[in-house]
């Protein structure tokens, strides 16, 4: 496949967009933070799905993965110190600016009109699990990891994980990964339904491509109006977006949430106060 620039000519620097005939991969590119996100990134991921959308139905089908062993780790944690440092937090969002960049990729993977699928070949975690769960199907390599690890940053989840994840899981299991932020392995994630299939590394984009060209060879119309109609039984998400910003905003900023920053970057257990 043949890589693709933004509308202005710039290469993308954090992301790869490739595309063949109809299908387009999308893969993140920052290997050395598990793909962690930054603002940098975010911006790059609506500018590509702006694009594809705008390429609709040259291009059909759309998958997502990550480079190395991450697919996304969430939120990039060494870059919280700096930002709220500063202020300010565009990547996970603050009070007073509204939902984030990162959170409101959701509702923008929800809305473009391809069927988006998510080749998860590592941790998913956080946003990054936003992200996969916002996708249309999942595939899972058998080094897949799952985590709802918001309460470990000492934030609820967002990214639309509150809403999509009691969809797929049921509200038992989603309190359950959203109260401990425990990582899951890849055959629990198949039997709870979180993923679709599990296949060797190997195998995992070949797999993917193969189900996408499938998808690709029926009429485009017929299957854009297919993922219209199975999303109009979700609530909005951009509604959800808000909803989760608000439940952020009386954590975010608190003693236990530098500590449980401090702590990750200091690879100990955290000492939370409750404050």
């Amino acid at each position: 496949m043949a890589p693709t620039t933004t509308d202005s000519g710039t290469e993308f620097q954090h992301i790869a967009l490739e595309r063949q005939d109809h299908l387009a991969v999308l893969t993140l590119q920052r290997p050395d933070r598990l793909n962690a996100l930054n603002r940098e990134m975010g911006l790059e991921l609506h500018a590509a799905l702006d694009q594809l959308a705008g390429e609709f139905p040259e291009t059909r089908v759309v998958i997502i993965t990550g480079a190395g062993r991450g697919f996304c780790s969430g939120a990039d944690v060494g870059d919280m110190p700096k930002r709220m440092a500063s202020g300010g937090d565009r990547a996970v969002g603050t009070p007073d600016e509204g939902p984030s960049i990162t959170m409101r990729l959701a509702p923008h993977l929800r809305e473009i009109p391809q069927p988006i699928i998510a080749a998860v070949n590592g941790v998913a975690a956080g946003a990054g699990l936003g992200i996969a769960l916002s996708c249309d199907i999942r595939i899972a390599s058998e080094s897949a990891r799952f985590s709802s690890v918001f309460v470990k940053r000492s934030l609820v989840p967002d990214a639309g994980v509150s809403e999509i994840l009691g969809a797929l899981v049921g509200p038992g299991i989603a309190a359950e990964m959203a109260y401990t932020g425990r990582v899951y392995d890849a055959p629990w994630a198949l039997q709870k339904g979180l993923v679709n299939r599990v296949v060797s590394a190997d195998e995992m984009l070949a797999q993917a491509e193969s189900l996408a060209l499938e998808i690709a060879a029926n009429p485009p119309l017929a299957v854009k109006a297919t993922k219209a109609l199975l999303n109009s039984h979700y609530p909005d998400l951009n509604q959800v977006i808000e909803t989760e910003h608000r439940a952020n905003e009386p954590v975010k900023g608190t003693s236990d949430q530098m500590e449980a920053i401090q702590a990750f970057l200091e690879k100990r257990d955290p000492k939370f106060t409750g404050r």
